[in-house]
Order: C-alpha cells, then sequence, then structure tokens
C-alpha cells in the first residue's frame, strides 16, 4: 500500500496558512502582537484541520504540516508560547481537534523544519538555535499526533567526516521527545544516502530516502539498494520522498522541482511497499492527486482511510 502525502501548502484549493514578520509584530504594542498571534494561531489550526479533511477526501493518506504553524514561536525578540495567548482554551481544543481526526481518519501528519536546523554545525551558537526549533517541532508534533520531524544533515563546512561525527556526538544528547520523531534525509548537494545510513543505523535515527535528490547526487547504491537499506532504518512505517526535475534529467540544473511529477520517475522498487510517499510538486494537491490516479491505473494499491471502505461519513470519523 503506497500513501501519497502532501506538502504544506495548496495550489488551488482555498486552504491558507498566514504568518506574519517579527519585523511587523513588533511595531505593535505587547497587547496588540499577542492579539495578533492568537488571531494567527487560530486561523492555521483551523486550516489544518481542513487540509486532513481534504486529504481524507481525496485518497491523500499523509500531510506535511508547515513549520510555522504557531508564527514566530521560536522567534527571541518575539518570545512567547502559544499557552500565554488570550484563548489558549481554544487553541488547545483545536489542538485535539486536529490530533482526533489524525487518529480517526489514519492521516499521517509529519514536519520537515526549515534549512536552518543545522546539527552537524561546529557554531554553538546555531547549534543552540537549531535544538530550541526542534524542541518546539516536538511539542507541536505531540500536540498533533506527528511521528517525522525531518531534517538534513546540514553542511560538510570543509571536512565531511568531522561534521558526520559532531552530528552523530549530537544525537546522542537530543532529548528522548526530539529523537523518538528524528528523521534524517539525503540531500543533493552534501550527504547521499551511503553518507547518511552508518549513523542512521548506528543511532537508531530512520532515514527518509529522497529518490530525487540520490539522482543529484549519486553514490555506490542503486535506487533499489538505497531503497532497501533505509527500508530497515524505520521501526514504523517509512517515509521517502519524491519530485521531478523541472527542466527534465539531462538539463542543466536538475535540482528544482517540476509542477507535476513525471510518472517514470516513480521507482518500480516502490510499488509493492507499505510506504509514505511525500510529494515535493509545486502544483501541490493537483500533483498529488494526479500521481494517486496514475498508480491506480497501474493497479498499484494506494492508501484509503478505513471509513472510506465502510458506509460511514468524514463527520463519523470525526
Amino acid at each position: 500500500m503506497i500513501r501519497i502525502g502532501l506538502c504544506c501548502i495548496f495550489h488551488e484549493e482555498p486552504i491558507t496558512f498566514r504568518t506574519i514578520t517579527a519585523k511587523n509584530l513588533l511595531k505593535l504594542g505587547k497587547t496588540s502582537q499577542l492579539e495578533k498571534l492568537d488571531e494567527l494561531c487560530q486561523h492555521n489550526l483551523r486550516s489544518l484541520l481542513q487540509a486532513m479533511q481534504f486529504c481524507y477526501r481525496n485518497k491523500i493518506g499523509s500531510f506535511r504540516i508547515q513549520s510555522g504553524l504557531i508564527p514566530l514561536a521560536t522567534h527571541p525578540e518575539v518570545n512567547y508560547h502559544w499557552t500565554d495567548l488570550l484563548n489558549a482554551s481554544i487553541l488547545e481544543n483545536l489542538f485535539q481537534k486536529c490530533k482526533d481526526f489524525s487518529l480517526k481518519s489514519r492521516i499521517r501528519t509529519t514536519f520537515h523544519p526549515d534549512q536552518f536546523i543545522v546539527l552537524s554545525t561546529p557554531n554553538e551558537s546555531v547549534l543552540k538555535n537549531s535544538l530550541s526549533e526542534l524542541k518546539y517541532q516536538a511539542e507541536m508534533a505531540s500536540l498533533i499526533g506527528s511521528d517525522v520531524i525531518n531534517v538534513h544533515a546540514g553542511g560538510v563546512y570543509g571536512d565531511k567526516k568531522l561534521a558526520l561525527y559532531r552530528l552523530a556526538k549530537q544525537l546522542d544528547t537530543i532529548p528522548q521527545e526530539i529523537r523518538s520523531r528524528l528523521t534524517l534525509e539525503n540531500d543533493d548537494k552534501n550527504y547521499t544516502p551511503s553518507d547518511l545510513l552508518a549513523i542512521c543505523t548506528t543511532h537508531n535515527i530512520p532515514l527518509v530516502y529522497d529518490v530525487h535528490h540520490h539522482r543529484c547526487l549519486p553514490d555506490e547504491l542503486s535506487i533499489k539498494e538505497a531503497t532497501e537499506r533505509a527500508l530497515k532504518t524505520w521501526n514504523r512505517e517509512p517515509l521517502f520522498h519524491l519530485s521531478s526535475p523541472k527542466n527534465g534529467w539531462g538539463k542543466p540544473n536538475p535540482h528544482h522541482h517540476h509542477d507535476y511529477i513525471d510518472y517514470t520517475d516513480f521507482p518500480d522498487c516502490w510499488k509493492n511497499l507499505e510506504l509514505t510517499v511525500e510529494i515535493e510538486a509545486k502544483a501541490k494537491e493537483l500533483a498529488t492527486t494526479k500521481l494517486i490516479k496514475e498508480l491506480e491505473a497501474e493497479g498499484i494499491r494506494i492508501f484509503q482511510n478505513f471509513c472510506l471502505h465502510s458506509s460511514q461519513s468524514i463527520s463519523a470519523c470525526y
């Protein structure tokens, strides 16, 4: 069974997530700041529920949540926690509704924090900020019931072996509420699957295998070999990434993502796996639903919510 995942935002569907810059927020008085943040948090949590409902209706089995669900939560100058807001009880209720819907509908939720989280950094300040952000992500994941906080390994800083050593050392110190959800992903510039698999295996951190990145930055492993080894790092349903190059393979700069997925980019060795595949394509829900139809046309078994197998309606699952 393949579970197709939608990432963060919508292309056409009128479901939006809002934010504000720290510069604009700090122009307001403290009371007005909290009022604005309260408004944004409520909007985003309601949108998250709508996003999962959309996924439910369209055979999309997973939704990646934006890092800014609670805007500026870790910004040092803003300095607030969602429980400080006037309508914190409403927010708590919305978190619970999202978690309940995810559990009952079996829509998987994941987080993929911004690139500034770098656990291999030699810079103590960057590391401190990275850990602060991961702590926030872990809190959000717990409130919503998410099982993945996915990060890249970061830069090589002129010495990949030393950077990997720092990464491995840092993994041993991360609190369990973060570590239990943390995953590593191979990237298209620095770290191949082969670079990360030893760390993932030794430290019990799952590898999110990104096949597009692997095609851009190959190593000695074939796609089939990388898939098999990545699968072994997971103690729950594996999560992989798929995208297609904007200008096609063999053209300059294949790193940029296409609006849609070229069906031939979906690895044959994935098609009979129990697997979540997040679709990183600019057309968002249009790309995911198109791929689902193409997979079904080939006879590939696609995730369907258990309620969709019965006479229950969406309201019965919520």
